[in-house]
């Protein structure tokens, strides 16, 4: 059903207006033909402030800064009837595109995307991947990105990437390797982006996954791309996904690059039982909690927001392996649970992973 009209034109002129300490979010409605309007944020606001109040021509809220340098959102639209849809906010030109779609944004004073977004450089070469894995019955698909001016046979560092066609298109990892290998601020090293497949099930501990990924997709990697180091990287599930992998097949990674792993603990994470394979995930996480050690420790660098929910299993988390003799370093990022996020912590805590491993 096609959206009930309000004035477009209006809205555009009306907000929101960013300061150092409050944002106001504008919904101009003059003929008043909306019932009501919401604010569908992830950044703690108490659901009892989220509600905009009806003026002379409009809808408004004024929200106290969240403990954020920058703030994705959508506004709920309620019409008269009942009938709501959930939008980007109409008054705002800038959005940023989500792994479930495009959203609203505001920048507080003092925010700066990296350095390097938008930077010329050679963009590299990428080439399709498509292993065949029994344990999965299925392939692992993905592309090999290698730098501008490699030799196939040419030895480099591995990054593996979880979710590497979205960490790429929505956080331009490969636009950030080559800008920061042309500026010689990384060494050449190729990128091995692996598509998500069924992702809840795959990257949620589920063992079937972790031995295709360690004994079908790296040895073919190994043999197109000879790999002087392996890095794995993954996000939420992903780094979950990937830390179950080196804990399982040790030797398999030489370090791993972890963003708000989804490393859920009944004590933080009980609202997730909703999630079809929490059980095994928190099976898994307990498994590493409780562990005396691992026999092949690797560097681990953590990246989590300071307000997203994943923050209390993640210090958790770090904390254990760091008892278990890995090189453990967790990073509290001002932002929370997206791919702007992760992109804007690539410089310089993966920079400097990669620098230490390829050393």
């Amino acid at each position: 059903m096609a959206a009930d009209p309000i004035d477009v034109a209006a809205t555009a002129r009306s907000g929101p207006v960013v300061s150092a300490d409050a944002v106001t979010f504008r919904v101009a409605d003059p003929g008043r033909t909306l019932a009501g309007v919401r604010l569908c944020q992830e950044v703690r606001v108490p659901g009892d402030l989220l509600g905009f109040r009806f003026g002379s021509d409009g809808w408004e809220l004024r929200l106290a800064r969240p403990a954020v340098a920058r703030m994705e959102y959508l506004v709920e639209l309620e019409h008269p009837g009942g009938r709501r849809e959930v939008v980007p906010d109409p008054a705002n030109p800038a959005r940023v595109p989500g792994a479930f779609g495009e959203k609203s944004v505001v920048e507080f004073p003092g925010y700066r995307a990296p350095w390097w977004v938008g930077a010329p450089a050679p963009a590299g070469r990428t080439s399709e991947l498509a292993v065949a894995a029994r344990s999965v019955a299925d392939h692992i698909s993905g592309t090999l990105w290698e730098p501008a001016g490699c030799s196939a046979a040419e030895p480099l560092p591995l990054l593996v990437v979880h979710d590497g066609p979205e960490y790429d298109a929505l956080a331009h990892l490969t636009a950030y390797l080559a800008v920061m290998i042309d500026r010689g601020q990384l060494p050449r090293l190729r990128a091995a982006l692996l598509a998500p497949g069924p992702r809840d099930d795959w990257y949620s501990g589920n063992g079937a996954y972790t031995r295709a990924l360690c004994l079908a997709v790296l040895p073919r990697l190994r043999a197109i791309a000879p790999a002087t180091a392996v890095i794995g990287m993954g996000t939420s599930l992903g780094a979950l996904a990937m830390l179950h992998a080196q804990r399982r097949h040790g030797g398999s990674f030489d370090a791993l690059f972890l963003q708000s792993g989804s490393f859920f603990h009944p004590s933080f994470d009980a609202h997730e039982r909703r999630f079809a394979h929490y059980e095994r995930v928190v099976r898994g996480v307990d498994a590493v909690l409780r562990a005396g050690g691992h026999s092949s420790p690797v560097p681990v660098v953590l990246t989590c927001g300071q307000i997203e929910e994943n923050l209390e299993n993640n210090r958790v988390m770090a904390r254990a392996l760091a008892a278990q003799r890995y090189d453990v370093a967790l990073h509290e990022v001002p932002d929370v649970h997206n791919y702007t996020a992760w992109r804007d912590a690539f410089h310089p805590y993966l920079t400097r992973l990669l620098r230490m491993v390829a050393a």
